[in-house]
């Protein structure tokens, strides 16, 4: 499989997907907030129906491989996903 750069738009789309399907809701009603920090790493915090959820890096990867299968029709579980920091394009994924 070639890499492929996933952009923050994308892991945010990703990530309610996962999350509306986990809740049975629509994406429309899960907000979505990446965030970095250095002592631990990638995380993002889900609202849905007024109420968060704190979603770690293993969380983000699981949305992603969910994001791989059914937006990419890829087999999710072959490919290697890596998050990184990107001063201009800020938290991307790559998945190769």
């Amino acid at each position: 499989m070639e890499t492929i750069k996933i952009s923050e738009q994308d892991i945010i789309n990703s990530l309610c997907v996962y999350i509306a399907d986990k809740r049975r809701v629509n994406p429309e009603q899960v907000e979505i907030e990446l965030m970095y920090d250095d002592d631990y790493g990638f995380s993002a915090e889900a609202h849905v129906n007024g109420r968060s959820q704190i979603l770690i890096t293993a969380n983000m990867i699981e949305a992603l491989r969910f994001y791989i299968e059914h937006e990419l029709n890829r087999d999710p579980f072959a490919a290697k996903i890596e998050l990184k920091l990107d001063e201009d394009e800020g938290i991307i994924a790559y998945v190769q």
